[in-house]
């Protein structure tokens, strides 16, 4: 009696009344992927495939005299070129003299099709530029209380140093904007990273003021409206503290990235700590020397991209991996790219 009492319910209902009620055994889902209103044309991209595919990444490192050197390995083993490309303006005098190089090559990608990531490994402004890397004046060098202060006090001599700094910069980022160029900005990486004269500075007036210091100069004051900001972390055990610690402010960012190296790899833990804190907008793995399988990305489908490490990728994955993953069905590489 029970049965024929459902079946007429069904059929009184439209069948409405038969389906489980959620919650109960039912499969979970992610979210359908949207596209907001933005005015990146890169960042509603990133949107739409958040959920369902990832782009692959390449970084190039020094020397900027040559541009695509890893993306054209990664080409030359896999036999495609990756959707994304990166440089780096970087702190040695011949790579500063050729940082023109480096953006004439993001214009020529542009054109490609691909995205554009941008990096700074900064000298340190209470110092000399050109730098070194780690001679305790370099990138990896400190800055005391009173000089980071000093930083972020108007009118002072290291803050003056960095306006000036920013300003170079400014004028090679400018002339992508010129020629339409939207960059993935990627400056003051690693926050957490305390080993980095601008890391390592969780209080308010830390880290994270300079962060929002540095966004204000370039978008207020030197009118850069094609970037596209990149805040990135790295996956540190105190991870999920330091996303709220070092977190700028959601209208400071537009992607929240991770760089993996502390060895553990791509864990849930992470993955899931960096959708809480994104709270919907695109997250993406920065940097990494190990890339994550087409099986990982399947089970953290969120990732808009990954960055493999210049030459490290080639040291910490065999071709066959690169191969593979390159050739996954949710893996874009460049010849998948829509074009701009």
């Amino acid at each position: 009696m029970k049965r024929i009492l459902l079946f007429l319910l069904c059929v009184a209902t439209g069948l409405s009344a038969c389906k489980k009620p959620a919650g109960d055994n039912q499969e979970k889902k992610e979210p359908d992927p949207v596209t907001p209103n933005t005015p990146f044309k890169t960042l509603n991209y990133l949107y739409s495939i958040s959920g369902n595919k990832t782009l692959s990444g390449m970084h190039n490192r020094e020397p900027n005299s040559t541009p695509a050197r890893f993306t054209e390995q990664m080409k030359s083993v896999t036999g495609k070129y990756p959707a994304l490309w990166s440089g780096d303006f970087l702190f040695q005098q011949d790579n500063i003299s050729n940082r023109q190089i480096m953006i004439s090559e993001a214009l020529n990608q542009w054109k490609k099709g691909a995205v554009i990531n941008i990096m700074w490994h900064a000298c340190n402004p209470a110092k000399s530029q050109p730098c070194e890397w780690d001679n305790g004046q370099g990138v990896m060098s400190a800055l005391s209380d009173k000089e980071w202060n000093d930083l972020l006090t108007e009118g002072t001599a290291i803050n003056t140093k960095w306006k000036s700094m920013m300003d170079e910069v400014s004028g090679y980022l400018k002339f992508l904007k010129d020629q339409g160029v939207e960059v993935l900005w990627r400056p003051l990486h690693e926050m957490n990273q305390g080993k980095f004269w601008w890391g390592g500075r969780p209080s308010a007036n830390g880290t994270r003021k300079l962060w929002q210091y540095t966004h204000n100069y370039m978008k207020n004051v030197k009118g850069l409206s094609n970037l596209i900001w990149v805040w990135d972390m790295q996956d540190f055990p105190t991870l999920s503290s330091d996303l709220t610690n070092y977190n700028p402010g959601k209208e400071y960012w537009d992607v929240a990235a991770l760089d993996f190296y502390d060895g553990s790899g791509f864990t849930l833990a992470k993955y899931q700590a960096m959708l809480r804190i994104a709270e919907g907008k695109p997250i993406a793995i920065g940097e990494c020397d190990k890339l994550p399988t087409a099986q990982q990305l399947l089970e953290q489908p969120k990732w808009t991209f990954f960055m493999g490490w210049s030459e490290l990728v080639f040291q910490q994955n065999s071709s066959e991996q690169l191969s593979a993953l390159h050739s996954a069905s949710r893996v874009i590489t460049l010849d998948k790219m829509p074009g701009w």
